[in-house]
């Protein structure tokens, strides 16, 4: 494939996949159930941090934490008490379980009486080139309050060459424009030009099939490579390659 070819075939994939029957199987549906900015911003960091393993595990386990917020994310995270979070006995994702999204939505009541958003903690960090250190900045501040050491594991810090797969995915979905009714693109302070590809096992196989990333490793130095890559292909949103990438991994096991 000549760069002019791979470009068309990657532009013609995010095309097809970046559709709305697209979130019928994906955890961005979870957003997707709000409309009041901050209810988006806490259903999907939430539904993001659990974003590993089997999809439909995913998707229930995201709606068993809405549904213990009574399906108002931002009103539960204001208002709970301690004896609220006693609700979160026995949730469990893989290694999330009750003790992680105790502290989770602690941390979140502490950041919504500071913030009036979360897009605001980002702003200032944010690069014209990526978010990478807004990232790093933003996890200090979740974890700037007394936590179970177990629980740092749950959020990944680019800064220390994690691929932070979740968060960036988190990212695309606040940032990316919902003109095609998959991402949501409620943060408007931040480009689609600074964010970086969720890179896991299906868009790193495909992305290496394909020539645009040699490292082996789905790790920091890896996104960075693919990035790269991306922006010559897409400078202004290099991101919809997510779509072309994991949609041939996933569904056409390219």
């Amino acid at each position: 494939m000549t760069t002019i070819e791979r470009k068309e075939f990657l532009d013609q994939k995010a095309a097809q996949y970046e559709h709305p029957q697209f979130i019928e199987t994906d955890p961005v549906q979870i957003p997707h159930l709000y409309t009041h900015k901050q209810d988006i911003e806490i259903a999907g960091f939430l539904t993001a941090t659990i974003s590993w393993g089997n999809r439909k595990s995913i998707l229930t386990n995201a709606h068993k934490l809405m549904n213990i917020m009574g399906n108002s994310p931002h009103d539960f995270i204001l208002s709970h008490t301690p004896t609220d979070l006693e609700r979160l006995e026995g949730f469990v994702h893989r290694t999330f379980n009750a003790i992680d999204a105790s502290y989770f939505m602690t941390a979140l009541k502490h950041l919504y009486t500071q913030y009036p958003d979360m897009e605001s903690i980002f702003i200032p960090f944010a690069k014209d080139i990526d978010l990478q250190k807004a990232l790093h900045e933003y996890r200090s501040y979740f974890f700037s309050i007394p936590h179970p050491s177990r629980t740092t594991k749950h959020v990944s810090d680019p800064m220390r060459n994690s691929a932070a797969k979740r968060l960036h995915m988190f990212l695309r979905w606040m940032v990316r424009p919902d003109t095609a009714g998959v991402d949501l693109g409620i943060w408007k302070s931040l480009n689609t030009s600074q964010l970086s590809c969720p890179l896991d096992v299906h868009s790193g196989n495909v992305a290496r099939t394909l020539k645009i990333l040699k490292r082996k490793q789905n790790d920091g130095k890896a996104v960075l490579e693919l990035d790269t890559a991306l922006r010559k292909l897409d400078p202004i949103d290099p991101v919809k390659y997510d779509y072309a990438l994991f949609g041939l991994g996933v569904f056409e096991g390219f």
